[in-house]
């Protein structure tokens, strides 16, 4: 079954103000920060890679009409994610949306992997998250007003062999929103998170083998990964005020049979 249409602009997010982490290359970050626009946000998309973030940016311009700010970050690096903050406050005044996207794969066998690889998949894909929330919450608690939509994944759930590290970082992530969202509700602050299942952007396709790509594709209902656009509009409608009575809610954007 063959992808649906690019959906129309809906100005779900007009007058919003995003900031989208890992929103270099062409994965789910750079998606999502399209369509934010597309849906009329003022966009602010960091990456550690500034070559990819300004070629990102350029490409959203030329595909929307409009350049989103550019602020490289490591997130992994406390100093990094507390300029990004002061960055954004100063472009935008306040943030309404936080996106956090960055996340490290790789494949491992448990008896091989070493700690460093560990460490560095969970700093990646889960602490910089709680480093991210640390730095923004409290600029949206002062204003009783925020959302924060986090990218975990299925294997959050689901056992698959390899990815010891990747799903404990994930399962992590979905514990860690759950927790932020009760925390931030008395504040007027949504946290929520998508979890996708198999995402087709050119890093996946130089990573993974064809034989491999074909047998996750399998796996899926529909017989197809998803578009990153398709996990990007369920980012945008958790960042919008349709889901304005949605928090501490993992959504599974995936079409894997049970």
């Amino acid at each position: 079954m063959s992808a649906p249409a690019y959906p129309p602009p809906r100005n779900l997010l007009a007058g919003k103000s995003v900031v989208i982490t890992a929103a270099a290359g062409a994965g789910i970050g750079y998606s999502t920060a399209r369509r934010a626009i597309e849906e009329g946000a003022e966009v602010l998309i960091s990456d550690v890679h500034e070559r990819r973030l300004n070629e990102a940016a350029d490409r959203i311009a030329q595909e929307t009409g409009r350049r989103p700010i550019t602020t490289i970050c490591d997130v992994t690096n406390e100093a990094d994610v507390q300029r990004l903050r002061d960055e954004a406050i100063a472009a935008f005044g306040r943030v309404d949306v936080l996106v956090n996207n960055a996340g490290l794969g790789g494949e491992a066998a448990i008896v091989d992997m070493t700690d460093a690889q560990w460490s560095r998949v969970l700093d990646v894909s889960l602490t910089s998250v709680f480093r991210m929330c640390r730095a923004f919450l409290p600029t949206m608690y002062a204003r009783r007003s925020g959302v924060v939509v986090n990218n975990a994944s299925v294997l959050g759930w689901r056992a698959q062999d390899g990815q010891a590290h990747y799903a404990a970082a994930k399962a992590g992530v979905m514990a860690f929103t759950r927790c932020a969202a009760t925390e931030s509700a008395p504040y007027g602050v949504r946290v929520n998170a998508v979890a996708p299942s198999l995402a087709m952007h050119p890093f996946l396709a130089k990573s993974t083998t064809p034989e491999r790509l074909a047998q996750l594709s399998a796996q899926e209902a529909f017989g197809r990964p998803a578009e990153v656009w398709e996990v990007a509009n369920v980012m945008i409608f958790l960042a919008s005020d349709l889901s304005s009575y949605m928090t501490g809610e993992i959504v599974s954007v995936s079409s894997q049979r049970a």
